[in-house]
């Protein structure tokens, strides 16, 4: 089998990168097969618990409180909803839920009780459970982790020098603690990026180093193509070419066999024919369900149709790690601790997020 390497070098990946489109094909489809059932693919579905009103000034995020963007905002959603959903998902081939909320970090209280109970009733109706909520301590990692929560998601979005580019409400520093902090509980690793923000390829290869540099590497790896949303700092950005996302998911499967790479963000400007071949480069996880938290994704009618004609099948719930148990909230060992910790907040400008910053003041005062 390939080697788990942990010391790439952007050269080496740029390198492989850019091979000829054919090489790199069957390289990443070689390695694919060597760790993973190549007609396999895990299908997730990603739900917004809390959508907008977000601090940050990510440049892609249309929840970002500053932009004024057309997301309508929801508060918490209750348990019993998060229940309705995850049904609904499980019966239409997910084998995993993740719930997303729109938060700088996460804070002990009322609102992360209830997150934490949310997670034991999907996990208790045989689903994987992921969540993104923002950065974590150690200990609210190990209050989900005994809830049952099976992955976190914590995206490096892209790479080191360019994320300063991109959001200047928090260092990347952070994001490599939170994956630290989760990675000292039984709770897997969803860490990616996003492709076509404006970086360079040498960016998109500096984000694979930070990934394959984490021992172990994530178990999943989303891929997400930028979509431009009206309102974003970002909203004039050009779509993400077909190749450059059947590039980067062979690329990302070669450097990290292992992983398990997501088709995720933008496949609603891909062809059949173009997710097809990222399948053959090695992506072998979708999210499905009409909505990404805020932006569209293909029916899951449609998914499991493309699944059909391409003879893939759904995977089923803990196949690749056994299913946590769940720790009823009276017998937990760890309790909330109030903590409030000093996530960095850098002090840099950007001036394409001031710009739409101010339009989204403008056009609430013209409202």
């Amino acid at each position: 089998m390939s080697v788990i390497r942990h010391d790439w070098t952007s050269e080496e990946i740029l390198e492989i990168y850019n091979k000829p489109l054919m090489e790199l094909l069957y390289e990443a489809a070689s390695v694919h097969r060597e760790y993973h059932d190549p007609n396999t693919v895990q299908v997730s579905t990603l739900l917004s618990i809390k959508t907008g009103g977000c601090p940050e000034d990510c440049g892609y995020c249309p929840q970002a409180a500053r932009y004024h963007t057309d997301i309508e905002g929801n508060d918490l959603m209750s348990v019993q909803q998060v229940k309705a959903q995850a049904l609904r998902a499980k019966a239409s081939g997910s084998s995993r839920v993740c719930m997303g909320a729109a938060w700088r970090n996460v804070k002990d209280g009322p609102e992360f009780d209830n997150v934490l109970e949310m997670v034991r009733t999907i996990n208790k109706l045989e689903m994987e459970v992921c969540c993104t909520l923002g950065m974590i301590t150690e200990n609210q990692a190990q209050r989900l982790a005994e809830a049952g929560l099976y992955a976190y998601n914590h995206n490096l979005d892209t790479s080191e020098e360019y994320y300063k580019e991109v959001i200047s409400t928090r260092g990347y520093e952070d994001r490599l603690q939170t994956i630290d902090n989760v990675r000292k509980t039984n709770v897997t690793v969803c860490s990616g990026g996003i492709i076509g923000m404006g970086e360079k390829t040498e960016d998109r290869a500096g984000m694979l180093v930070a990934l394959a540099k984490l021992n172990p590497q994530p178990e999943s790896v989303p891929i997400n193509a930028l979509v431009a949303v009206e309102g974003t700092p970002m909203e004039d950005q050009k779509p993400v070419e077909i190749w450059d996302m059947i590039r980067m998911v062979a690329t990302t499967r070669i450097v990290m066999p292992q992983t398990q790479v997501r088709l995720s963000a933008g496949r609603t400007e891909m062809s059949r024919e173009g997710q097809a071949m990222c399948f053959f480069a090695g992506a072998n996880s979708i999210f499905a369900g009409d909505k990404l938290l805020t932006t569209p994704n293909p029916d899951v009618n449609e998914d499991m149709e493309m699944f059909k004609k391409l003879g893939l099948n759904p995977q089923k719930p803990f196949v690749k790690k056994a299913q946590p148990e769940t720790v009823e909230a009276e017998d937990s060992k760890f309790e909330a601790k109030g903590e409030k910790p000093k996530w960095s907040r850098p002090d840099h400008v950007i001036e394409k997020n001031e710009l739409a910053k101010q339009k989204g003041k403008e056009a609430l005062l013209n409202k």
